[in-house]
């Protein structure tokens, strides 16, 4: 059973086929570290994108710490990021040692500002992380040709962005490299997973690509336990918490039960919030988890077709943009957000913290509160409405109502 709940974060891209698959992989432990749905992913996104230098991972977290140390990033190296992002990308920056200088954004696309990024640019600069907002294209050109200009790596941050454009050309083929996740909300889901792809540019030397690749031979498989919680996140999401999400809220404290006992995981570890590198990444795509990315890859095209034609009936859209949700800026959006949550809606937060979530130590990621204006006033204005796949026409008649005196 699917149960229906207008959310675009609990378990949104999640399909009766997916479900299955979860429950035959569950009841097949032989195949949950190695088998041939590892190589079928990377297979897809060396076709997709016509690289040859694939890697995939256990998390987006993994596959951007692949790309920093193929690159040699670490101590003593700034790395510039955007603020309005999750604690998963200025971490990553830390683990390896190099510190996280924040950009502010542009209103307009919830993206780093050329402008803002130019300021950030020191001698310590070694890379630029291009995020995409939401699956809106960032101002790439214009930012590779800044980064390009001073020998600066860009890395293209595609976790929202998975079959979005710019013109032509497909957002995470710009820069010299660039990673993707398969997280529970994400454009696919496997519930954990990442790929990381090295582009064929002037900065990727046979030096980068061998350690690269060397990289990639020694990171390890998770865990059975850790496979085991993630193939049961659309079992348990779909036929238990689900269905009972609105029952006296008896969904919702299972959900967190299951979480607190470990037989669920969290999307972001505790220790994050400091900035502290949980042991589980890096590590390789378990095949499990493969095999439900696989299965999402054929709906790509599909998904972000249902997700568009969604943000249309919202408002303005940008060409090429997928829209894994649409940001909206509103005065006050925690009393938008209860308002619809009494009619069954659950809407979308991201980023309500310059650097989310909410319980993120600013101080220990590298913030300085008052760094970017800009961010810090949309992260407390915005508020996301859902574009997920399996939205019925009611549904979106129902957002709409719900905001239509915003």
């Amino acid at each position: 059973m699917i149960a229906h709940i207008i959310s675009p974060s609990i378990s949104p891209n999640t399909e009766r086929d997916d479900v299955h698959l979860a429950i035959n992989t569950l009841c097949s432990p032989s195949s949950w570290k190695t088998g041939d749905a590892v190589g079928q992913v990377e297979s897809w996104f060396r076709r997709y994108f016509n690289v040859d230098t694939v890697a995939s991972t256990n998390s987006g977290r993994s596959a951007l710490m692949m790309l920093l140390q193929a690159f040699r990033i670490g101590t003593g190296d700034e790395v510039i990021i955007q603020a309005f992002t999750c604690v998963a990308v200025p971490e990553v920056v830390m683990w390896m040692g190099a510190t996280p200088v924040y950009g502010d954004i542009d209103r307009s696309t919830y993206n780093i500002a050329p402008h803002a990024l130019t300021k950030a640019i020191t001698k310590k600069t070694k890379a630029i992380i291009i995020q995409h907002t939401f699956g809106i294209p960032a101002s790439v050109r214009e930012i590779v040709s800044i980064a390009h200009k001073h020998d600066i790596v860009v890395i293209e941050d595609c976790a929202h962005s998975l079959g979005a454009t710019v013109g032509k050309n497909k957002v995470g083929s710009f820069g010299d490299a660039s990673f993707f996740s398969f997280g529970r909300d994400k454009v696919i889901s496997s519930v954990f997973g990442g790929i990381a792809l090295l582009h064929k540019t002037p900065l990727v030397n046979h030096r980068v690509i061998s350690a690269f690749l060397r990289r990639k031979e020694s990171l390890s498989v998770p865990s059975y336990g850790w496979i085991a919680q993630q193939l049961l996140h659309p079992i348990l999401m779909n036929i238990g918490i689900l269905p009972l999400y609105r029952v006296f809220g008896i969904g919702k404290l299972a959900l967190v039960l299951f979480q607190k006992i470990h037989v669920l995981s969290f999307p972001v570890y505790p220790d994050e919030a400091k900035g502290i590198r949980p042991p589980v990444f890096p590590a390789r795509l378990p095949n499990a988890l493969a095999i439900l990315a696989r299965n999402q890859l054929k709906k790509l095209y599909r998904f972000n077709v249902k997700r568009q034609l969604i943000a249309k009936r919202y408002g303005t859209v940008v060409s090429g943009a997928i829209y894994l949700r649409y940001p909206v800026y509103v005065d006050d959006p925690d009393s938008v957000c209860r308002n619809a949550k009494k009619k069954g809606i659950h809407l979308g937060r991201w980023y309500s913290h310059v650097v989310d979530p909410s319980w993120v130590d600013l101080p220990a990621v590298g913030y300085t509160p008052g760094q970017c204006p800009v961010a810090e006033d949309v992260s407390r204005h915005v508020l996301n409405l859902p574009t997920y796949p399996a939205m019925r026409e009611k549904d979106v008649r129902n957002v709409l109502i719900v905001i239509e005196h915003l």
